[in-house]
């Protein structure tokens, strides 16, 4: 067999890998049941752990700044919004991703509401860019209004984490 032969064989046999790599992520099934809120951004169901897809939350240990100068534990109080605008009720997710923790990576929704997008509009986690724009324009509405974290001075919860790595 010629090199050409075996190159263009090679280029088909990736195609049909990433095709079926594709296919196998856009099929995956909807993940639904009473989800436990792990903290900002991450809940689990049924055993599985969803990083919810396009958001970054406050680390739970993480510290915003009241304009009067008082500091607040922004990271916890977003997981008790997050868990109390669950309650019990059941949540659907939508797998689109994995991430390098093995997480599903998921859009998820209870009682019609898209999660991801509700906690972006209440300012308690900000658009996540780097890996998607879909709530650019939730997070434009939060930082206007100065709801949850947009009510004063914080770290992007990116920047945040990569400050204590450096540590």
């Amino acid at each position: 067999m010629t090199g050409a032969r075996r190159l263009h064989r090679l280029i088909i046999a990736a195609g049909v890998i990433a095709a079926l790599a594709t296919s196998s992520t856009a099929a995956a099934a909807a993940i639904v049941g009473v989800a436990s809120v792990i903290d900002g951004d991450t809940i689990e169901i049924h055993g599985v752990r969803i990083r919810l897809h396009g958001i970054d939350a406050p680390e739970s240990r993480q510290l915003c700044t009241r304009p009067n100068g008082e500091r607040w534990r922004c990271g916890q109080q977003a997981s008790l919004a997050f868990s109390d605008q669950i309650g019990r009720s059941t949540v659907s997710c939508d797998p689109r991703d994995t991430d390098h923790y093995g997480r599903t990576v998921a859009v998820c929704s209870s009682r019609g509401v898209d999660l991801n997008g509700w906690l972006v509009t209440q300012g308690w986690a900000v658009a996540y860019r780097r890996y998607s724009r879909d709530y650019v324009r939730a997070e434009d509405q939060a930082r206007a209004a100065s709801r949850g974290v947009w009510s004063g001075q914080f770290d992007m919860p990116w920047e945040w984490r990569a400050e204590r790595r450096g540590r």
